[in-house]
């Protein structure tokens, strides 16, 4: 028995949700709120385009409206936000204190990049997509992906510092 567009979606909505707000929060430079806003008006249009896309590649689909959206919303409104290096005190537990401390790190740097690069840098690195579908979701060649991704890890790089720990 086959479930209902509504349960299908509904189910999509659910086993997706978590990875696509962590998505649309990288797209954002970390802001939380601004991603919860952005992965909204990305289901909002999911779900009207649900009968058309959802039995063929839902995942791509809302990838591609985040994508676009998240470059339109950082062209018309300047948020008036800056990043601080003054980080609220953190709470004793290491392991969780050092990631929250690491997250929070690149999450300032991916807001210092331009919307196109970090789009780049997160859908190349983040979501590990080729270069040629990075290329498709931003409309552009793959040259400029490229020169997207190459200068966006530098200016990463850059602000992080260029040490950088291996993990094993």
């Amino acid at each position: 028995m086959s479930l209902s567009p509504t349960s299908e979606f509904d189910a999509f909505v659910a086993a997706r949700q978590s990875a696509l707000l962590h998505l649309a929060r990288l797209l954002t430079g970390g802001d939380r709120h601004r991603a919860e806003d952005l992965l909204q008006e990305a289901l909002v249009k999911l779900w009207l385009a649900w009968r058309r896309v959802g039995d063929q590649a839902p995942e791509a689909y809302i990838r591609r409206v985040l994508v676009r959206a998240a470059a339109r919303s950082a062209r018309r409104r300047w948020w008036n936000e800056r990043p601080t290096g003054d980080l609220p005190e953190t709470g004793t537990t290491a392991d969780e204190a050092v990631l929250v401390d690491e997250r929070t790190r690149l999450e300032t740097a991916l807001a210092a990049l331009s919307a196109k690069q970090r789009a780049a840098v997160v859908l190349r690195y983040y979501q590990d997509l080729p270069e040629a579908q990075v290329a498709e979701l931003l409309e552009c060649p793959v040259g400029t992906v490229r020169s997207h991704t190459a200068r966006g890890v530098a200016q990463l790089r850059r602000l992080l510092g260029s040490v950088l720990e291996p993990t094993d």
